[in-house]
């Protein structure tokens, strides 16, 4: 949940003015969505064929399944519209793969450009050549370089078939388990200890592979990118960049602006609703991890990598600034910060929304926008108030995990009344506001 916070709260501040409200990005693209659907399932059906060749038996029937399922999950997020297409960003992704394939021949020709509506900083690469790019990607680093790096890290993980060879070892992992489990039934003491000892081999190997494979990525990946003609340095910026987003919790969000957002014409701002949960009794320590958090971890610090990379490649060493962002660049990078509340929207994160919305406002950024957008979330709370399943929109406070201006946040909006949620609504709903 932090991960998502820090999509929008970057620790400077910068005023976007557009002249005129912002219109989010028009998804009706059901024509270009169906066209892709058409194209994804025959390519994906000779990836299936092209497996049963390559792995014959076992290996070849358990591919498909893994396969067939994928298309499955991934044409409901496309019918969904967790995509957009034919975008703004598209010619730039475009631009950056082609340069990397200059110099680069091992780079497939065959790759699809997706646009994600997903403001965390991330992209990934489909077995088929889909290349999926978050829009958090655009907001969150500060160049064309740094965004082309992301591209090459994960253009490493695609030519080293990573995704193919996870998949191989999880099917071989399941025949393996099964004797295992065999054994296990045959003996009739300390089973579930014995089954646990089983699960927990399994992940923490898991764990391991995937670090071993996101290392293995960055050094193919910074390879492309060197022989590419962008600046060798923005390769390590990016990754501190990243680390950023893993390490930095959200910007506070002031008393003071609580205070003028929710005293309403009808209804006053009360000092109640932001009275804190007590959670000074609660024993943290009485609860022993079964599970070590570290070796569950599928991404090795990014701190370990950056260490890594500059070990074998001696001429990342040097400590260079960011450079500055191209015209066309801060021009996405805008886009992509006036879209993370449709984003937020459109996944449903209405207690995030809400959060997010104040800071913007906070900020004095685009103020009837993001009003707008907080009559929208706090609309979709009501109804998951009146309907008894607030907990699917908004989190429960968790003193361990959450930075204090979360959790006033969240203690701020529970404490407040079905028809106190019910008269914010209506206010940011009305031109009025």
């Amino acid at each position: 949940m932090i991960k998502k916070l820090l999509s929008f709260s970057l620790f400077y501040c910068f005023i976007i003015s557009f002249g005129q409200v912002y219109k989010p990005i028009d998804t009706a693209d059901y024509a270009q969505r169906k066209d892709f659907l058409k194209n994804f399932s025959v390519t994906n059906e000779n990836l299936i064929k092209k497996n049963r060749t390559d792995y014959s038996g076992k290996t070849g029937s358990e591919l498909s399944k893994f396969y067939k399922e994928f298309e499955k999950d991934f044409e409901k997020k496309v019918k969904n519209k967790d995509f957009i297409f034919n975008s703004v960003f598209d010619a730039k992704v475009k631009n950056l793969i082609d340069r990397l394939k200059k110099n680069n021949p091992q780079i497939p020709q065959n790759l699809k450009i997706l646009i994600a509506k997903d403001n965390t900083p991330n992209a990934y690469c489909f077995a088929d050549g889909t290349f999926v790019i978050n829009m958090g990607l655009f907001n969150w680093l500060n160049n064309d370089d740094q965004l082309a790096s992301v591209i090459s890290h994960e253009l490493g993980h695609k030519i080293s078939e990573h995704t193919l060879k996870t998949l191989i070892g999880i099917v071989d992992q399941d025949q393996m388990d099964r004797v295992v489990v065999q054994n296990i039934k045959l003996n009739k003491e300390n089973r579930n200890q014995q089954a646990f000892d089983v699960l927990k081999s399994r992940i923490y190997k898991k764990g391991a592979e995937n670090r071993k494979q996101e290392m293995q990525a960055d050094s193919l990946g910074y390879v492309l990118f060197k022989n590419s003609d962008f600046k060798k340095e923005e390769f390590i910026n990016t990754l501190k960049r990243l680390e950023d987003f893993d390490t930095i919790s959200p910007r506070e969000l002031k008393v003071e602006t609580y205070k003028k957002y929710f005293n309403l014409p009808k209804q006053e701002f009360k000092d109640k609703w932001l009275k804190k949960e007590d959670f000074s009794l609660y024993n943290y320590d009485n609860f022993k991890e079964k599970l070590n958090k570290d070796s569950l971890k599928s991404h090795p610090e990014i701190a370990l990598r950056i260490t890594y990379l500059k070990k074998i490649f001696p001429e990342l060493k040097a400590e260079v600034k960011d450079e500055k962002a191209s015209e066309s660049y801060a021009a996405l990078e805008k886009i992509a910060r006036m879209e993370t509340l449709p984003n937020f929207f459109h996944s449903e994160d209405y207690g995030i929304g809400i959060y997010s919305s104040l800071q913007f406002l906070q900020d004095g950024e685009e103020e009837s926008y993001y009003k707008k957008w907080l009559g929208k979330c706090f609309a979709k709370i009501y109804e998951a108030r009146k309907n008894y399943n607030l907990n699917r929109y908004l989190d429960r406070v968790e003193p361990k995990n959450q930075s204090e201006s979360y959790q006033q946040f969240l203690n701020f909006m529970w404490n407040l009344s079905l028809d106190e949620i019910k008269n914010i609504s209506d206010y940011y709903q009305t031109e009025k506001s």
